[in-house]
């Protein structure tokens, strides 16, 4: 029995040991984004400035700090790297939306914390809106989008509901697009085509301007070939059909005191 209280007590001794001279920085270092200890998600604003701010809790000396946008590194002036760094993205465009910064810690780079902006904003529309083509040639009209959230998408024509053919109309979407096909154009096809996108931010609206022209008869090439090599042929025949005549007239046209004395 006393052994075993020996042992125990040994094994206690050992345990408070280890707690007294193990660093503290590795039980208690602590690294956070905007006061967030795990990785996290940012809404914020088209047009306005977000700031990122990286600190390191409980250390016992300075610690340097690192900032990543995706993965290339953010430059940081030098009394913005020990203990606390920010960051400033200003202004906010849609194309920071989805964008991820990460604060690390410069001798452990294990350590780090992410955030992702999520930009909010209105639907942007953009296209080629003016197209001019012959009837019987098909036409596409793509309506390009950007949004967040996701908007609804519609076609509209002359700024009413657009009446799809099962032949000749097909509309295919994507997050970033709505596209109108129409097969072998028609007169009745010459309008304005409304490409409508409504988030609950706004709705938007981008004008197609289709115009359909007459359809060109093409030249006539080959019949044009075809009389020409008909005429041709007419010349040479005729030429063969008059060459004695011809050879005629030109002997008798000759000087007679020109001929040879045997």
């Amino acid at each position: 029995m006393s052994w075993k209280s020996s042992c125990l007590l040994r094994t206690c001794r050992l345990l408070l040991l280890v707690m007294v001279f193990l660093p503290c920085e590795v039980t208690s270092l602590v690294l956070t984004v905007n006061g967030k200890t795990e990785n996290s998600i940012l809404e914020t604003q088209r047009g306005v400035q977000a700031s990122l701010e990286c600190a390191v809790r409980n250390h016992t000396r300075d610690e340097e700090l690192l900032w990543y946008r995706e993965n290339g590194r953010v430059d940081l002036k030098p009394g913005n790297k020990i203990n606390t760094s920010s960051v400033c993205v200003s202004p906010i465009s849609e194309k920071d939306h989805g964008v991820n910064f990460t604060c690390k810690l410069q001798r452990n780079q294990t350590m780090s914390v992410s955030v992702v902006l999520n930009v909010i904003f209105p639907p942007l529309l953009s296209g080629n809106n003016v197209q001019t083509l012959e009837e019987g040639k098909d036409v596409k009209l793509v309506c390009k989008v950007k949004s967040n959230p996701q908007a609804q998408m519609m076609w509209y024509k002359n700024n009413s509901i657009l009446t799809l053919e099962d032949n000749r109309h097909q509309i295919q979407q994507t997050s970033e697009s709505l596209q109108l096909t129409i097969a072998k154009v028609k007169k009745s096809d010459n309008g304005t085509y409304n490409c409508v996108a409504n988030s609950p931010l706004k709705m938007e609206t981008l004008d197609f301007h289709l115009l359909v022209k007459d359809k060109t008869e093409p030249f006539p090439t080959e019949p044009i070939i075809a009389a020409c090599v008909v005429v041709f042929l007419t010349l040479c025949f005729a030429v063969l059909a008059r060459r004695k005549k011809i050879m005629k007239l030109c002997i008798k046209e000759q000087d007679p005191h020109t001929g040879t004395a045997l």
